[in-house]
């Protein structure tokens, strides 16, 4: 007995160590000085990281990582004229859990220009992306390797809305699979609508819901959602009108609760929200705001209504903050300023949601999307 207390003291710290070390993954555009996808080992204990390295691509904007960690997939934001139809790209990594290493398995035309979002259902294997400037949504199935197929599905959007500058089109910007693998939802910053899809469960097909959408402000340009555990309730961001939209599921159907701003009732500039995420307890909303804001709105969740409070708004000490997320442990919160090329990295005190400045930073040109791999 007293050498198995010896030896799990001896292994402990080790082991404690290693559980608090996760890989961190950042998408970029490469417009800049970016050359791609950056990987990172990041200490959740104490907000330290670790560069491993990078894989080449162009304009790996979004990423999503399989169930099982073994694939990343990432979509190159593009509108290639070569491609035809012109448009844009999805890869597919292999990851090595040991070295940090991505390694290209294939590349497959996303339907449409500019793909912009990605998203695996929970089985892993089938993808969906948004392409933003053709307004449309591929489908593809992965193989047991991790391939890609080409899409099975494309379903083009038509339509716009009163914002001419930015909706004279549809502009399809996320897609999300409901963890029943039986809904599909879908935004369209074009036409003002969140796109509501029965899954087939044989084909995996998609085909409009019952009703087929739910209709926001006109202007307000739906952009990311979030869902609570078991989808009990959505939350949409709008991001030219910087408000969050909260919604009741049922039935694969949306009803409205609650329509709330991102800012304060004098913020006279322009909003510009990007990125909309619930604290892993549900407690907190949290929202990023690009525009004049450069900030992180933070809201309180009601437990039984699913209602928001706004509690403040946090600078992201930096410009242009797109995407965010949460560190594995619930510690961090890590902000990709895609304009001031660093990702900052903020403490979160659990009990009243606030953020403050850890202190450290990770360079990296032009960051847009933060994932883990753990």
């Amino acid at each position: 007995m007293k050498k198995t207390l010896v030896l799990f003291f001896l292994i402990s710290p080790v082991y404690l160590f290693a559980q608090q070390v996760h890989y961190l993954l950042t998408g970029t555009y490469t417009s800049g000085k970016s050359e791609g996808i950056y990987v990172y080992k990041f200490n959740s204990g104490t907000g330290d990281h670790e560069f491993v390295g990078l894989v080449k691509s162009s304009n790996p904007s979004y990423l999503a990582v399989s169930p099982n960690k073994r694939f990343v997939y990432a979509v190159n934001e593009n509108a290639d004229s070569s491609l035809r139809p012109p448009g844009g790209s999805v890869t597919a990594y292999a990851f090595d859990s040991i070295t940090g290493s991505l390694t290209t398995l294939n590349t497959m035309p996303s339907g449409g220009k500019h793909p912009c979002y990605i998203d695996l259902d929970k089985s892993g294997k089938h993808i969906a992306v948004a392409n933003y400037t053709s307004g449309s949504i591929a489908v593809f199935t992965i193989n047991e390797d991790g391939t890609l197929e080409e899409p099975f599905q494309l379903i083009q959007q038509t339509g716009s809305s009163v914002n001419q500058s930015r909706q004279a089109s549809p502009h399809v910007h996320y897609t999300h699979f409901s963890s029943s693998l039986r809904q599909l939802f879908a935004t369209d910053l074009g036409t003002d609508k969140i796109l509501l899809y029965d899954i087939d469960p044989i084909t995996k097909k998609l085909t409009p819901g019952k009703p087929p959408s739910a209709n926001s402000v006109p202007g307000s340009g739906p952009r990311h959602m979030d869902f609570s555990k078991g989808h009990t309730f959505a939350y949409l961001l709008e991001e030219l009108t910087g408000t969050v939209v909260v919604y009741k599921t049922k039935n694969k159907k949306l009803k409205f609760r609650q329509r709330i701003s991102c800012f304060p009732a004098d913020f006279k500039g322009v909003a510009g929200s990007a990125d909309i995420h619930l604290s892993a307890d549900g407690k907190f909303l949290y929202c990023s705001n690009r525009g004049d804001a450069n900030n992180i709105s933070i809201f309180s969740v009601h437990p039984k209504t699913g209602r928001l409070s706004l509690l403040n708004n946090q600078s992201t000490l930096g410009i242009n903050p797109r995407n965010f997320n949460f560190d594995p442990s619930g510690n961090f919160l890590l902000v990709a300023n895609q304009n001031s090329d660093e990702i900052v990295i903020f403490k979160i005190d659990r009990q009243t949601g606030s953020l403050s400045d850890s202190g450290k930073r990770i360079r990296v040109p032009n960051p847009v999307c933060i994932k883990w791999i753990h």
